[in-house]
């Protein structure tokens, strides 16, 4: 018979087992006592047995896959994705927790009508066993089509009114809040910002989380101008900011891209950062830690939720239909020489 490889049979006499206790857990049952699964893939691990994919994907209806959905309605989607780390921080948070489970993200990109519909074919047909959403426009009509199509599917980012879908979201409000409070408290009276796109998911909540702490403490108004999320859309909104207002001393960005091009611009132009005018970034990402000064930034924990919603759709699909769950985290203020 040639050289086989090693099979169920063989990792049940390895772990001491019967070979349904090592059908179950190679299915991902979940009936079976921790330990006793632990067993079970150490032999495996010991012995080399791989699994049979096919007749694997026969006893679970499922194709141990789960697709990584970038979607837009916009223009420009590749500078979009590849310019910002932002989703590279997603793919890092969302890899182990699938590797674990030894499922396979499948990357799936909808910018347009067209792909949308396609995908969501594909998805209906059993092409994945779930979909893992990160949508870069307020708008998107994407995240209804797989409700509607009754598809395990879990959102990065907070869902429209009504819609029943999993999601893990940030409370961008509130660290919008910490940036202004932290730079009132530096003493920085005549701020402005630099906001995202209007037709992405959290603009409207990091402008008016910052504006409305200086409203409050009387400052009106507080002028704005909105960039792409890159770091020349940050440069050229610095350029407008200090031309329109060249009394500004401290700028809020609603991402560290942007932060960092508004601290390019004012070195170039002789304005010391944070003498003169103060930055404050969003994300802390790898942009912040990289920007010259080293930038004070609100943190979101981009990892960690892309592993949280890994984690809600895996539990999602291994249930069988459970009820949509959700996690929102709270920001943290990370102060460097910015500010």
């Amino acid at each position: 018979m040639g050289n086989r490889g090693p099979t169920l049979e063989d990792v049940a006499r390895e772990a001491g087992v019967s070979r349904a206790t090592v059908s179950r857990v190679v299915n991902g049952v979940r009936n079976v006592a921790p330990d006793i699964q632990r067993s079970v893939r150490d032999a495996i691990a010991r012995i080399g047995y791989t699994p049979n994919q096919a007749a694997r994907s026969l006893v679970t209806r499922r194709t141990g896959t789960v697709a990584l959905v970038l979607s837009a309605t916009g223009s420009g989607f590749t500078a979009r994705v590849f310019s910002d780390p932002f989703f590279g921080r997603v793919v890092d948070g969302v890899l182990p927790v699938l590797r674990e489970r030894a499922i396979q993200p499948v990357l799936l990109v909808a910018e347009s009508e067209q792909a949308r519909t396609q995908l969501v074919e594909y998805l209906g047909r059993g092409g994945a066993d779930g979909a893992l959403v990160v949508p870069l426009d307020e708008d998107d009509p994407l995240t209804a089509m797989l409700v509607a199509a009754g598809l395990p599917t879990v959102l990065f980012g907070r869902p429209h009114d009504g819609e029943r879908i999993g999601f893990v979201d940030f409370d961008n409000a509130a660290g919008a809040r910490l940036a202004a409070e932290h730079l009132w408290a530096t003493g920085r009276r005549r701020p402005a910002t630099i906001a995202a796109p209007a037709t992405a998911p959290t603009a409207d909540e990091r402008l008016d989380g910052f504006r409305n702490v200086f409203v409050a403490h009387g400052v009106t108004p507080v002028p704005f101008v909105r960039g792409r999320f890159t770091v020349d859309s940050g440069r050229r909104a610095m350029a407008r900011l200090l031309e329109e207002h060249p009394e500004t001393d401290a700028v809020f960005a609603a991402n560290d891209l942007m932060a960092r091009g508004a601290c390019q611009y004012l070195r170039e132009h002789g304005v010391d950062v944070p003498g003169t005018v103060a930055v404050v970034g969003f994300d802390d990402s790898v942009a912040a830690r990289r920007a010259r000064p080293r930038l004070t930034t609100v943190r979101q924990p981009v990892e960690v939720m892309a592993a949280a919603m890994a984690g809600l759709l895996v539990e999602r699909i291994e249930s069988g239909g459970a009820e949509p769950a959700s996690k929102v985290f709270e920001p943290v203020l990370v102060v460097r020489e910015s500010t």
